[in-house]
């Protein structure tokens, strides 16, 4: 875990410490979820006062704080969800702009699409000095219409213009926004997610606990069930994988709307083990031999960070940027959205345990390196630092940097 560090400087930090208010529509289990606590439990408290405000997630949803973070502290925004209802939207607009004027903060941070519209609009009513929101991905493909999308890129394009700084998960999210029309250059940062990984219970224990023989191919997917992760491209996947490697076994950590898709999936009973959300991840990722992701669009999955740090090597769809998380040939296989190409990347994986095993070892490597939490935290000092600095908070872009491990 990344922790707050105290430091001693040559006057009462407090003098200086900047009040952060971060937005985040719900805490489901996924990646904006565990940036966020990653931050509130890393950023220095001598240099920042930071609340986080959110909504409750839905029925089909786990909570991360629940599950994974019980020790941060979320004040609920009720109306603040995942569902968009003018009415509902309206109070927590409300809700948000009167914290906003009671916390006073130098800095609105919004995470995800919902949180970023309704806490910078009240960010603006609220006089808030500076706003930053964080695309932990984007809507631009797969998700609405074109129509739909045409307004939602407008919506963008105006809340981009009142932001000071816009962060990317990924090159590859950053390049589509600008693409899009959303923000200019100098407004973006990329700074990717950053995690600490569990230890691992052994294999043959991990196996015990999810009842699965000790020998035998493993597949995990890691994620919600929704469209577009494409779980229909997944049981197709499955189901030729089946039929090259009969003895392999599906294990599915997740869940969401699209969960009785695979539950009626009764030819692949036998070897479709659907978990649901579990706290102890780790236990899926000890008991896989590699980890399949099938989506039409990702910003930059967590699971596949997850993975890489569990010595795990992925096939995945090269979609958003999964291509920055996964070297193809390196730490992994990629592929475009296309079953076909899944199903024979994945059973050269199961057939060949050294290529397997040094994809897995590399990507341990890779992801160690690259996907830190203490890089996570350190990154988003320096962005706030370099806000402080600009609009004069802090006196000299001098401020101390590192965080403990």
């Amino acid at each position: 875990m990344v922790t707050a560090r105290r430091r001693t400087t040559g006057h009462d930090p407090r003098a200086r410490r900047i009040r952060v208010m971060r937005v985040i529509a719900r805490m489901n289990v996924g990646g904006p979820a565990l940036q966020v606590s990653t931050l509130m439990r890393g950023l220095d408290e001598e240099l920042f006062d930071h609340r986080l405000y959110a909504g409750h997630v839905g029925p089909d949803e786990a909570d991360y704080v629940d599950q994974r973070a019980p020790d941060v502290r979320v004040r609920r925004v009720p109306t603040l969800g995942r569902a968009v209802r003018p009415t509902d939207d309206l109070r927590a607009l409300a809700e948000l702009t009167t914290a906003m004027r009671a916390f006073r903060p130098h800095i609105v941070h919004t995470h995800t699409a919902k949180a970023g519209a309704l806490g910078r609009a009240a960010a603006k009513l609220a006089r808030v000095p500076s706003c930053v929101h964080t695309f932990h991905g984007h809507l631009l493909q797969g998700y609405f219409s074109p129509a739909k999308t045409r307004i939602l890129v407008q919506a963008e394009r105006s809340l981009a213009a009142v932001t000071d700084r816009l962060v990317a998960v990924g090159g590859a999210v950053r390049d589509d926004l600008l693409a899009a029309g959303i923000g200019r250059p100098r407004q973006y940062a990329v700074i990717p997610p950053g995690t600490t990984s569990a230890v691992p219970p052994p294999r043959s224990e991990a196996r015990a606990r999810l009842g699965l023989p000790q020998d035998g191919p493993v597949v995990a997917y890691v994620g919600r069930l929704t469209r577009i992760k494409r779980p229909d491209r997944f049981l197709t996947v499955a189901r030729e994988v089946r039929r090259a490697v009969p003895d392999a076994r599906f294990l599915v950590c997740g869940d969401g709307d699209l969960h009785g898709e695979l539950a009626g999936a009764g030819d692949l009973r036998e070897s479709l083990h659907l978990l649901g959300w579990r706290p102890d991840v780790e236990t899926v990722y000890a008991a896989a031999d590699l980890v399949l992701l099938t989506s039409d669009n990702e910003g930059m999955p967590v699971s596949l960070i997850e993975a890489g740090l569990a010595g795990l090597p992925t096939v995945a769809t090269n979609v958003g940027s999964v291509a920055e998380v996964v070297q193809d040939g390196r730490t992994g296989l990629l592929a475009p959205p296309d079953a076909g190409e899944l199903t024979r990347h994945t059973v050269e994986l199961l057939r060949d345990a050294p290529l397997r095993h040094r994809l897995g070892q590399q990507a341990r490597t890779y992801t160690a390196a690259r996907f830190g939490a203490e890089r996570l935290v350190r990154d988003t000092h320096d962005l706030y630092a370099s806000i402080a600095v600009a609009r004069g908070w802090w006196p000299s872009p001098a401020q101390p940097k590192g965080v403990n491990r």
